[in-house]
């Protein structure tokens, strides 16, 4: 590995079979009093929520920020893996610098990762399902505006579908596309590599940082796929959340 991996440590929390808090009738990632150990950094994360508004807050890159959730959607909530680039990605910018940097997330949901990735000065594109949209633009717009370089753009992606037409590769170059918590027990994972791949090509121009939660077999059955896809190695992981964060390149 490229550098020491970060340790989490938490509360004991009643768990599902997922890993994830059950919270009044919806799944909540048991993100709240987590320790972070990092490198040369003890930080803690920080999230208090607000149920009557359906609000989560959270301290990154020297900002609050306050990400609205909807109930009715996977893509509307923060998951684990988004809080551990987040972190990863405060806590590293010498081995990961965004100044300036092109960075396309894949699977945005809320948006969290990529309001952290415009405050740390990235110039970045938030995709995700047309339904998902409204509420990305929304808490992106609200935590980023007079605060980062480069106003974040957002836009429709559905994984595997009409890649070169909507995004061909001459004109949407990205110096990193990250995903977080896009491996689940879902139908699309096969157009999810698809997705990678196009945004990743071969000769290395290209980052991809990805976080998960591991849950199901088909996380790993996916990750198998995709390191024998990709050059990839392990920058963190966190055992107790089964979180781990790859860096990776296409292969040629």
């Amino acid at each position: 590995m490229e550098e020491s991996p970060m340790v989490l440590r938490k509360k004991p929390v009643k768990e599902n079979m997922e890993g994830d808090e059950i919270h009044k009738g919806r799944t909540r990632s048991t993100i709240d009093d987590w320790n972070v150990t990092a490198v040369d950094k003890q930080r803690v994360w920080e999230s208090s929520i607000h149920d009557a508004l359906q609000m989560e807050s959270f301290n990154f890159a020297g900002h609050r920020i306050s990400i609205r959730e909807s109930t009715d959607s996977f893509g509307a909530l923060v998951w684990p893996g988004a809080i551990a680039l987040c972190h990863y990605l405060e806590n590293n910018q010498q081995q990961v610098n965004l100044m300036d940097k092109t960075v396309l997330e894949i699977g945005a949901g809320t948006g969290l990762l990529s309001v952290v990735a415009s405050l740390l000065g990235a110039c970045v594109t938030a995709t995700d399902l047309p339904a998902i949209l409204p509420n990305l633009s929304f808490n992106l717009m609200r935590n980023t505006e007079g605060r980062s370089r480069h106003t974040p753009q957002v836009t429709a992606l559905t994984w595997g579908h009409h890649l070169q037409r909507d995004f061909p590769r001459l004109s949407h170059r990205y110096d990193y596309v990250l995903a977080a918590d896009v491996v689940y027990h879902h139908g699309g994972l096969n157009r999810l590599l698809d997705t990678m791949c196009h945004f990743c090509p071969p000769g290395g121009r290209t980052t991809l940082l990805w976080a998960n939660k591991g849950r199901f077999q088909s996380d790993v059955s996916f990750t198998e796929r995709f390191l024998s896809t990709f050059h990839a190695t392990l920058l963190a992981e966190f055992p107790q959340q089964e979180v781990r964060i790859y860096k990776a390149t296409a292969k040629e």
